[in-house]
């Protein structure tokens, strides 16, 4: 005799069969809303990349499609952004200043966490909102007395203005995103390394900064991202064409007047977004884990 509760196939499948198609159809649903938000989020790429290479007479005629090249795609917007602008010239102010805020950013930016968090006991979290409360702070109320600093010090345009300027609004935050990955860390592991003799400054690069790299890439990748599309400060302490970034050169050289150089600005942005939408693919995970973290612990 079968068991009392035993279930035949039939009936396995009668009841588990709405449930199979209520899991589908989740499923489908999820899936559908991804590959939906993906090509939405996609489509700003694509878009630039197609009108880069489109004719004026094919991109302004009303009656040709958008979506396609009625015409034979050209290379003549490239060339005017390469050779008839100082594009080369802004990329490499652009890399330089970000690197230079980076580097800074890092430098100062672990250090002031790590004291706030282990060495200021409750007043670590006080001053740590604070110094966040900094960043929170509008451009347009700090450019002009700003604008006074920059010229006192003998910068005044000057790219290296903004490497003065840059790291006032990256290291309040970068120092709150942190912070609240810090406090994740198991503070034992660097109390047994002093234990067995390392002083702290030899505890710290040994058990702490490994465990913070993720971090670290978080601050890297939002200070530099930040560095390169910041507009206001750039545009305020910076006339000289020789001495533009990216997003105040572009702007200026590629829109004379009344005459808007779509296809070559569309290059612009292409050759800087493209680059930087495959860094934060790459460091994906990393930067997630540690941008979450610091949202919220800190």
């Amino acid at each position: 005799m079968s068991a009392p509760n035993a279930r035949t196939p039939a009936i396995e499948e009668e009841v588990g069969g709405p449930s199979r198609l209520k899991h589908l159809a989740g499923r489908g649903v999820l899936y559908s809303l991804a590959i939906f938000f993906a090509l939405f989020g996609a489509l700003p790429f694509a878009w630039m990349v197609l009108t880069v290479f489109k004719t004026n007479t094919d991109l302004y005629k009303p009656q040709n499609n958008p979506f396609v090249y009625n015409d034979p795609p050209t290379l003549s917007n490239l060339d005017v952004l390469w050779n008839e602008t100082n594009f080369p010239t802004f990329v490499g102010n652009t890399l330089l200043i970000a690197v230079l805020v980076v580097i800074i950013t890092v430098i100062i930016v672990v250090p002031a966490a790590y004291s706030l968090v282990r060495l200021s006991s409750r007043w670590g979290e006080s001053l740590g909102i604070m110094i966040f409360l900094v960043y929170l702070v509008p451009p347009t109320l700090l450019f002009i007395p700003l604008t006074g600093i920059v010229a006192d010090v003998g910068l005044q345009n000057s790219k290296f203005s903004m490497v003065l300027v840059y790291p006032t609004f990256t290291i309040p935050f970068c120092t709150w995103l942190l912070m609240g990955f810090m406090r994740n860390f198991p503070w034992e592991i660097e109390e047994q390394a002093m234990i067995d003799g390392y002083t702290r400054l030899q505890a710290i690069w040994k058990t702490v900064l490994p465990v913070l790299v993720p971090g670290i890439l978080t601050v890297v990748i939002f200070s530099f991202t930040l560095t390169l599309h910041e507009f206001v400060y750039a545009l305020a302490f910076v006339q000289s064409s020789a001495e533009k970034t990216i997003s105040v050169g572009v702007f200026t050289e590629l829109i004379r007047g009344d005459a808007y150089f779509w296809q070559s600005l569309m290059a612009a942005a292409a050759v800087v977004a493209l680059p930087v939408a495959i860094v934060y693919n790459l460091f994906l995970d990393k930067f997630i884990a540690g941008f979450t973290l610091g949202a919220v612990k800190g």
